[in-house]
């Protein structure tokens, strides 16, 4: 690559990008861990300059030329990857006005933050009050960028997140679950059903459970030179690679949630922790998707850490932070883990009824985007179909219901279905694992995760951007995504 080329330009372009992308990302976990509740109009409205700012950059007319004369350069295999990566972002930047873009960030920061109180005060009336101006300038986003690409509104939002994904497929793929979901928890519960299960005995101390968490996150090699663990009213991971910030959220009266939500978060943590040193700053540096990224938290949160083995491991630690009790002997404390029973809310859900929680939203989020339903038809369709997939009454239950997530307040339609798709891969990732290594077990039970991080870092950490999700697979595991995985690997471990 010449200095002066076209595409040494872009590269010096997105390089700027990641640094103002930087900044966006501290600011914005401050706001959600750490900012003081009379701050939040004041950093909306700095959040919503710095995305303009940002937005300008993406959308400068010079990037047109340069990525028309890149196209003709001479690129390696590498280069062209990176490429086919900025003139994607530049279709997506391109097809929105800088106005939409600010309105956006506006209006999803002053529902987000209003939702931290409404949620718990069941209040929907005053929810909705905020949430109709996210859900009419998500829907002008969803209409801009299908125009530009050709695709419906909600595919072009998928698209933002699981490149080349699209709803009918989607559908297709969680139709083939409905088939099967229903019946396996009913087996699974009946399995259950006579298996003793002694319930811990709180209250377990927050500063007790943190410690806890951060012995935990250091088990599974989390790197807290380059990142920290902190609380949110939801958790997530944010930061950047060089600096990971995780939260988690906890309760008194229970660990376990706060708990798995780290270990979960913890699995982002890694993945961003080891991408390419040498690729940062370039899109190809960056995850592939939200479903690739979601894998690597559920292979942490499901595959490994709800496994026999690695929770013998965890019980000594349990019992240390939260003193000895029955209930944290390693046979029951797995047993507590691994309970299957419908429940209200998505981030406590099990494994096995967890895609039920997924197919719900992404159902009202089509519809919704689509011009199908409102805003104001979204309870009553979310206990109906609480009621069909779960068995679950929430009628009038809004807290424990349809406010229950963040993802909605700040308009990110299209990111759930991420979820489901993640726990797919990640089955997929060690049912390929597992062929390598047919002892896997026997080493996560003598605390070696080797077989396992080594994998995920030359399959999945160490590749980034660099092929399309659907290549990515295929070079991973030997085939594209393959929702068998899943439900072999929900069966062999619920049913045996």
């Amino acid at each position: 690559m010449k200095s002066n080329s076209a595409y040494a330009e872009l590269c010096q372009v997105h390089l700027r990008l990641h640094r103002f992308g930087h900044v966006a990302s501290i600011v914005s976990w401050d706001r959600n861990a750490m900012m003081p509740p009379a701050g939040n109009h004041a950093r909306a409205e700095a959040e919503a300059e710095l995305g303009a700012l940002i937005h300008r950059l993406r959308t400068d007319a010079k990037l047109a030329g340069w990525l028309r004369a890149a196209a003709d350069e001479d690129l390696n295999d590498f280069e062209r990857a990176n490429l086919r990566e900025m003139q994607r972002d530049w279709r997506h930047a391109n097809a929105l006005p800088e106005a939409l873009v600010e309105a956006k960030s506006l209006a999803g920061a002053k529902c987000e933050h209003a939702w931290r109180t409404q949620r718990a005060a069941n209040d929907w009336s005053g929810f909705l009050e905020n949430f109709r101006p996210v859900l009419k300038l998500a829907r002008e986003e969803a209409q801009l960028l299908a125009a530009d690409s050709g695709l419906s509104r909600y595919d072009a939002l998928v698209d933002l997140y699981e490149p080349g994904m699209r709803g009918a497929e989607l559908e297709r793929i969680f139709a083939e679950i409905k088939t099967w979901l229903p019946d396996l928890v009913i087996r699974v519960a009946a399995r259950q059903v006579n298996e003793k299960v002694v319930m811990p005995t709180g209250p377990f101390p927050i500063v007790n459970q943190r410690a806890l968490c951060q012995d935990v996150m250091r088990l599974l090699d989390f790197n807290f030179d380059a990142g920290r663990l902190d609380e949110s009213a939801h958790p997530f991971s944010g930061g950047v690679p060089e600096d990971v910030r995780l939260t988690t959220r906890y309760r008194a009266d229970e660990f376990v949630q706060s708990l798995m939500g780290t270990i979960h978060e913890t699995g982002h943590a890694r993945f961003e922790q080891n991408l390419p040193r040498e690729w940062l700053g370039m899109p190809i540096g960056q995850a592939r998707s939200f479903g690739v990224h979601e894998s690597q938290s559920l292979s942490y949160e499901m595959q490994l850490a709800r496994s026999r083995g690695f929770i013998g491991l965890l019980a000594p630690m349990v019992a240390r932070h939260l003193g000895d009790q029955p209930a944290f002997e390693a046979g029951n404390l797995h047993r507590l883990m691994t309970r299957v029973k419908p429940g209200f809310i998505r981030v406590e859900a099990d494994e096995v009824t967890y895609p039920a929680h997924i197919i719900l939203r992404f159902e009202i989020e089509r519809a919704l985007i689509e011009g199908e339903i409102e805003a104001e038809d979204i309870p009553a369709l979310w206990a109906e179909k609480m009621q069909s997939l779960l068995g679950v009454d929430t009628a009038g239950n809004y807290t424990n219901g349809c406010m229950q997530d963040v993802h909605w307040t700040d308009g990110s339609f299209g990111y759930f279905p991420s979820y489901t798709l993640g726990a797919m891969y990640a089955a997929q990732w060690f049912a390929t694992i597992r062929r390598a290594v047919p002892d896997l077990d026997t080493h996560i039970a003598n605390g070696d995760f080797s077989p396992v991080f080594s994998w995920l870092r030359e399959n999945i950490w160490l590749q980034a951007s660099r092929w399309e999700t659907a290549e990515l697979a295929i070079r991973a595991s030997g085939e594209p995504l393959n929702p068998i995985h899943l439900r072999r690997h929900l069966e062999q471990r619920y049913l045996g």
